[in-house]
């Protein structure tokens, strides 16, 4: 008698060990990386002064185009390195409303086959390249499972809005080695990121798999790099001032030290890219202004400017354009990016 009566088939995967061994990581690398993690720990505490951009596509479905724009990123990066800490977004999985593409890592030749241990795989491979390149990185958590397969890549990661008010990654959050950023939720409440922060900064259990694939129940210390991003919601941006000073204060009524980060796109754009430049400017405008409990933005970018659907024939795809939501070109990245460190420098020399 069949049992599983909605499971077509199970597939065998690889082991977080066995795909560590084939893409590893070399012991240069990891230093970076440690450093990297104490870097942006440092501004998300308010220790350093500087702001974390984490800057990059909404997602990741070409490699070479990946490599191309994270290239162009490190330039970019070293030019505004005394304002900014660059961390770029590299999102592999994607959380849907209803239905649609999940992602490189669940669906890696974007037709619905799901060869996810291809997905992992060039998820991988792709970090350890971008890593060399000395990028930090940034990852949604999502799937709860495949942290194991590429957390110890990851400088910076958040929890989305659809996912915030869960405990299974409040629990993951705990555990995790990066700071971990709480978006509002996608109705724009911000009280569940805030309870989400509390409950991460706290000692959990969970259950998942361990580097060589069996079950194991892993206990957390507590993650105290937990902050706040704002990314809109129920139609309505939040990151003008009275946004940020309500966020701010319920955040010190929570017993918590405010610590913000401003998604320019999402609810915040209308997912419109050419409205992230002006989501960009406010902040920059607050931190000159003295926001303190501002640390830092998100920026959705890419080699071309707006989004794409994806064809049935995928050589048919416009090579460097997203296929989830609209983001900004590299031209206009640079020069956002570039202005607003000029901004924060002049801001510097002449306190308000």
């Amino acid at each position: 008698m069949a049992i599983d009566i909605r499971i077509k088939k199970v597939e065998p995967i690889a082991s977080p060990e066995e795909i560590a061994r084939k893409y590893p990581l070399s012991p240069a690398s990891q230093e970076f990386i440690l450093s990297a993690r104490e870097t942006v720990n440092d501004i998300v505490k308010g220790n350093d002064r500087r702001l974390l951009a984490v800057v990059g596509p909404c997602s990741i479905h070409d490699p070479r185009a990946a490599l191309d724009y994270a290239r162009r990123l490190k330039e970019l990066a070293d030019k505004v390195g005394d304002v900014m800490f660059v961390v770029m977004r590299t999102y592999f999985e994607k959380p849907r409303t209803v239905v649609g593409w999940k992602g490189l890592i669940l669906d890696p030749d974007m037709d619905g086959s799901y060869n996810i241990q291809k997905g992992i795989e060039v998820a991988r491979e792709l970090l350890v390249k971008l890593t060399d390149l000395r990028l930090p990185l940034g990852c949604e958590v999502l799937d709860p499972i495949i942290p194991q397969y590429i957390d110890e890549l990851m400088c910076w990661s958040s929890i989305g809005a659809r996912t915030t008010a869960s405990q299974t990654h409040r629990n993951l959050a705990s555990g995790l080695s990066v700071a971990v950023g709480f978006k509002n939720s996608t109705d724009g409440d911000v009280g569940v990121a805030i309870n989400a922060i509390k409950s991460a900064r706290n000692p959990a259990a969970f259950i998942g798999i361990d580097k060589n694939g069996m079950s194991a129940v892993y206990h957390t210390t507590g993650n105290d790099c937990g902050h706040l991003i704002l990314r809109g919601g129920g139609g309505s941006p939040n990151y003008y001032e009275d946004d940020v000073e309500a966020a701010r204060k319920a955040m010190a009524a929570a017993g918590l030290v405010p610590s913000i980060v401003i998604d320019c796109s999402h609810a915040n754009s209308n997912k419109q890219w050419q409205r992230q430049a002006r989501v960009l400017r406010s902040v920059i405008d607050q931190v000159c202004w003295g926001e303190k409990a501002i640390r830092g933005f998100m920026l959705e970018s890419f080699l071309q400017s707006g989004r794409q659907d994806i064809p049935s024939d995928i050589s048919q795809l416009e090579y460097g354009k997203s296929v989830t939501d609209e983001c900004v070109g590299w031209s206009e990245t640079e020069r956002l990016v570039l202005r607003a460190a000029q901004l924060l420098r002049q801001g510097e020399e002449k306190p308000l």
